[in-house]
């Protein structure tokens, strides 16, 4: 039975959500099962509604070696062999390597029980030692929450995604990341997948409409498309069509979802918000990913913490950090622990430098037609916030009764200040507006209009103040034909981003070929694999891309300080909060150069000409000034929003104040005690940077993992001479002892278990036919490197061997199916008398481990130091294997007493164990117990809640298996 085949089984029974089911689970991953008269290795075992317990698992017996299924319990008879019916067997192997990898993989392959909060595998990945990154993992896995639910709001640069990374790792080593759904804007897709791959070996399959659409031919009709792979990621704009996926999405539950940028999805009743209300419910794990998380509205930012634990929040007209303190973390680059880990990693930040640009004779023509026409000083003395007192101008008429709408006029001027292409474009629009409609007739408008479309005819380069600095500047910084120097360079209009690109590097002296690959432009009017391809092409060292002309399409997410620290603002966002999220793209972690922000300042000598230095100049020193003593400038408003800044400021210039005025007039109004918002701004300073407020002491140590082999590189090696005595024949394999290589050419079942690996990653390093890989980390960071500075992939050559890595499993798989079904091996050991090694698992009601006890027991004593045990005895790679004959009949027949020993150790320290467990719990339902809800939807939700809080419980007998005996030569 394939997984195809059996999801279809599944299908057809209407769906099979996890429930939280009263047993225990009997299937514990790495275990064996018989279905079928075929022998199968448990991968992952999850309750379902209505079949029963839902087994992943592969195929061991010959006939169905490696092949992959999924069984229900309701549907087929599955058999786990009773523990005392355990096989003994001898082994002939060198050192016993067959019995100690054996040992080792089920070590490996048994998730951590929810007691352990320490991480596992912190240390075992491609990036740097940083332990803040540490702390989201920690705080997910502390058990202040139900489940492992956060909102992750560090600020731009924080490295979020190596955080969210890490935690799905950890997730995973705990049996609970197995069905993983990551949902991003668009144009992060694929830097998102590529981060968690190299970084952390956790593929991720990219999926958009059309590939969506090409999976639904390809499986049975009915099938559910977002069951086809375990690990997914989509964007955000294909999900959000509830209407076409939702009846597909109510029928699928993950072990966690990731929403990066999630403060998209505060508007409730927006498409986004409806499929994060759609997927909540539907996973385990859920982890919210933003640097703005709230946009000052404390209902609404209620409302998305409702997503991760509806019981957080009592009053969300009124709250504070500790209400939420269990679900959110933010830090900024001045919290201490980030500043002190980042020193000689994140280079500091230069100053946001103004460079002030003269305005041309037709430059100041217009200027001249803006300041008596469209915005005329003495309007600035209408307080009403009105513009419908201003007086004439040359024409003779004022905005009054030039523009109908009081606002478009500062649509006009921020159009003129981006240039004068932008501002051509934005009259052209506004004068068919206004010739579209009915019954129109020729108005002052329309006249202003024409005139300003007059004034723009037949400008060109020469005529822009702005575009002559921007070349001079962009030589200044070496950008040019002959240099690799690379520059971003932002405005807020398109028409604006087209022109530079098409002028820019003709004006720089590039000829030929490079004068149409020197430049990309990147906005939002871009398809997502357009702008997914800008990003990858600018970030790698050797394509021939200098500039990047971008919109603010990439203020969010998107890395762009791989090979560039330098960066222009062409026209300056009227938003502390915009000009902070650009600025983010190249000042993050990684950037090994300072920083250097430029911004072009258009200057006017007409009397009340409303120049840059008007608004974007003071702007950018605020957005300065703020993040140099606060780490971030996202409260200084108090608006907390891109859009609500840039329209309150514009609605503030009408009224006559400054920019001080109207960012000092914001702050104080949202501080007001009636405002009811003054408490948000909390949660824009640092939340949780205190390494101790994880678990509220010290943080956790690292998880206490067993481990019978050194590492991963020693259990490697050893798999490989078991599985593979003669590699170099059966794998073509060759192994580069000075720097750690390994080249093989794939078998057939793990040329199959790379499907999951992200499909261009396959192509383009034709994995089919060979693949690379190391334990070696500098080797591994070398090639990602390498790779950045590749025109042809950005994915590395070389992936680096972790724990999660498919080559690992696969081994791991491989070395458990040496043994018979339900075999158990003996070893010759320096024991006094007959120890039997027995693994003991209490699970809770949803089927995950609670305990996990690793057991020797010797004469009727126990001890849970199974490892130890092993290790006293001399089991190890050095030992010798005489060959020795044991009684195995006489062994067996010890195996019922070791058993009941093990069971009664197990009961008598339960209590003890589960403290951990408990005490979390039993906080929360009292918390729970305090939630007064006034409707019945809310009082189902509470019942739910404390449903879920009981079945975390520890429950049932513990499921016992004889893994191993050790008995003496004499």
């Amino acid at each position: 039975m394939t997984v195809d085949q059996a999801d279809v089984a599944r299908d057809a029974q209407q769906g099979s959500a996890p429930e939280e089911a009263p047993e225990t689970a009997k299937y514990p991953p790495g275990s064996q099962i018989e279905v079928r008269d075929e022998e199968w290795l448990v991968r992952n075992v999850t309750r379902t509604t209505h079949d029963g317990d839902r087994i992943e698992a592969v195929g061991v017996s010959e006939f169905v070696r490696d092949q992959e299924a999924v069984f229900f319990t309701a549907l087929d008879d599955v058999q786990l062999m009773d523990p005392r019916r355990t096989r003994l067997t001898s082994d002939d192997s060198p050192t016993f390597r067959r019995s100690r990898l054996f040992l080792e993989a089920v070590l490996r392959k048994t998730p951590l029980p929810q007691s352990e909060r320490g991480l596992a595998l912190a240390d075992s990945f491609l990036l740097d030692s940083l332990p803040y990154q540490h702390r989201p993992a920690q705080l997910a896995l502390s058990g202040r929450n139900l489940r492992p639910r956060m909102l992750i709001a560090d600020v731009v640069g924080l490295g979020k995604t190596l955080e969210i990374g890490l935690t799905l790792a950890e997730l995973i080593r705990r049996g609970r990341g197995e069905r993983i759904l990551v949902v991003t804007p668009q144009h992060v897709l694929e830097q998102f997948q590529h981060e968690l791959w190299t970084r952390f070996a956790i593929p991720l399959i990219r999926l958009d409409s059309v590939g969506i659409e090409r999976i639904q031919r390809e499986i049975p009709a009915g099938r559910n498309p977002f069951t086809y792979f375990k690990r997914v990621i989509v964007s955000i704009d294909t999900l959000k069509n509830t209407d076409q996926y939702k009846h597909h999405l109510e029928r699928i539950h993950w072990d966690a979802v990731v929403i990066d940028e999630s403060h998209n999805l505060i508007n409730r009743g927006s498409l986004r918000n409806q499929l994060a209300r759609l997927l909540a419910p539907q996973t385990d794990a859920l982890i919210l990913a933003s640097a703005t998380p709230h946009n000052g509205d404390a209902r609404s930012f209620a409302e998305l913490i409702s997503l991760l634990d509806p019981a957080a929040i009592r009053d969300p007209e009124r709250y504070d950090a500790d209400d939420i303190a269990h679900l959110f973390i933010r830090r900024t680059k001045v919290s201490p622990e980030v500043r002190e880990q980042m020193k000689g990693q994140w280079a500091d930040r230069g100053p946001s430098e103004s460079v002030r640009c003269a305005a041309t004779p037709a430059e100041e023509r217009i200027f001249e037609e803006l300041a008596q026409v469209w915005l005329p000083q003495d309007s600035a003395s209408d307080t009403s916030g009105s513009a419908t007192s201003g007086t004439s101008g040359t024409s003779g008429t004022s905005v009054t009764s030039v523009s109908e709408s009081r606002l478009f006029p500062y649509t006009v001027l921020k159009s003129f200040l981006s240039s004068h292409v932008a501002l051509a474009a934005t009259v052209d629009a506004r004068i068919k507006t206004l010739t579209a409609k009915e019954y129109a007739v020729p108005g002052p408008e329309l006249a202003a209009l024409h005139r300003l479309k007059d004034l723009t005819a037949g400008m060109a380069e020469t005529d822009s103040a702005k575009f002559q600095a921007l070349v001079e500047q962009l030589r200044a910084i070496g950008v040019g034909p002959r240099s690799d120097t690379r520059v971003v360079v932002f405005s807020e209009r398109v028409q604006t981003l087209e022109w530079l690109r098409k002028a820019v590097p003709a004006a720089l002296g590039f000829k030929g070929k490079a004068l149409t690959e020197a430049a990309r432009v990147m906005h939002g009017g871009l398809s997502d694999e357009q702008q997914m391809q800008c990003v990858e092409d600018f970030g790698l060292a050797d394509t021939p891309v200098r500039m990047l002309f971008t919109g603010d399409v990439a203020s969010e997410g998107v890395n762009l300080h791989r090979q560039c620290h330098q960066l222009v603002h062409y026209d300056v966002p009227w938003s502390l909060i915009r000009i902070e999220q650009r600025n983010g793209r190249i000042d993050r972690y990684g950037q090994s150069h300072r920083p250097q922000f430029r911004a072009l300042i258009l200057t006017s000598e007409v009397d009340g000409a409303k120049d840059d230095r008007t608004v974007a100049e003071r702007l950018l020193e605020r957005e300065d000034e703020a993040h140099r003593s606060l780490g971030t400038a996202e409260a200084v408003s108090g608006l907390y929003r891109a859009d609500a800044e840039e329209k309150s400021l514009i609605q503030d210039l009408l009224r006559g104040r400054t920019v001080d005025e109207s960012l000092d007039a914001t702050a104080k109004a949202a501080a007001s005690e009636d405002s009811g918002t003054d408490f948000l701004a909390d949660f824009f300073g640092a939340v949780g940077d205190d390494p101790e407020e994880v678990d509220g002491d010290a943080p956790p140590a690292p998880a206490d993992v067993p481990r019978l082999f050194t590492g991963t590189r020693e259990f490697v090696d050893e798999a490989v001479r078991e599985v593979f005595p003669d590699a170099q024949r059966q794998l073509e394999m060759d192994q580069d002892p000075e720097t750690g290589l390994i080249s093989f050419k794939p078998p057939s079942d793990l040329t199959h278990r790379m499907k999951a690996l992200p499909p261009d990653y396959r192509r383009e390093q034709r994995l089919h036919e060979r693949l690379l890989v190391t334990l070696n980390r500098k080797l591994a960071d070398l090639s990602l490197v390498r790779a950045r500075e590749s025109s042809t992939s950005s994915w590395p050559e070389i992936s680096l061997l972790t724990d999660l890595h498919p080559v690992v499993e696969w081994l791991t798989d491989k070395v458990l199916v040496r043994l018979g079904r339900q075999e158990a091996p003996v070893l010759t050991a320096d024991v006094d008398a007959p120890t039997y090694l027995i693994q003991g698992i209490y699970s809770n009601a949803l089927g995950r481990p609670t305990v996990v006890k690793w057991m020797a027991v010797r004469a009727g004593e126990v001890t849970d130091d199974m490892v130890g045990t092993l290790r006293r005895a001399g089991v190890g790679p050095t030992m010798a294997n005489p060959l020795h004959s044991h009684d195995l009949d006489l062994l067996s027949s010890g195996i019922p007493g070791a058993l009941e020993a093990a069971e009664r150790f197990l009961r008598r320290h339960s209590d003890d164990w589960d403290r951990a467990l408990l005490d979390p719990i039993e906080e929360y339902k009292a918390r729970l117990a305090d939630w007064e809800q006034p409707t019945l939807a809310g009082e189902d939700t509470k019942s739910k809640l404390a449903d879920l809080a009981d079945s975390l419980l520890t429950t049932g007998r513990p499921m016992l298996r004889v893994l191993a005996v050790l008995d003496s030569a004499a």
